[in-house]
């Protein structure tokens, strides 16, 4: 398992030079669907951390989805934003504010389609799991 951990972190930090190099010219998108960077700080380590992710653009805000392959716990950016008000974001050339709030169960119902629409296997790994996967919604903060 810390093989498969240790390689999933090298795997992302050649994902994020290599957007961050080109402006998301690499990296910046993934089967079609977009990518961006989220910055995040440790709820228990305090270390700062950029996880690269999917997102769904609408309107002003984006919205990221917390699938982690459908795995029966919730993904540690995900745990991490949860405590936090405000954070940032890269997104191809531009690096921004915004505010984090988790999706209420009316806004999860009307986005949900629109994120399998994009990312089809969300649909999959909700199958997987039974926590209901979250949408973090970022706005201009």
């Amino acid at each position: 398992m810390k093989l498969r951990t240790a390689a999933f972190q090298q795997l992302t930090k050649v994902h994020v030079a290599a957007f961050r190099l080109t402006g998301g010219r690499v990296g910046g998108q993934i089967r079609g669907a977009r990518v961006l960077l989220l910055h995040h700080r440790g709820r228990r380590s305090g270390a700062e951390r950029v996880s690269p992710l999917l997102y769904l653009p609408d309107g002003d805000r984006i919205v990221v989805i917390g699938s982690k392959g459908g795995s029966h716990t919730h993904p540690a950016w995900f745990l991490n934003l949860r405590e936090m008000e405000k954070t940032e974001v890269e997104l191809a050339g531009e690096r921004r504010w915004v505010s984090v709030r988790v999706a209420d169960d009316d806004e999860r119902a009307a986005l949900w389609p629109r994120v399998v629409q994009i990312w089809p296997d969300y649909a999959t790994y909700q199958t997987r799991t039974d926590r209901q996967i979250p949408l973090v919604l970022l706005e201009g903060a």
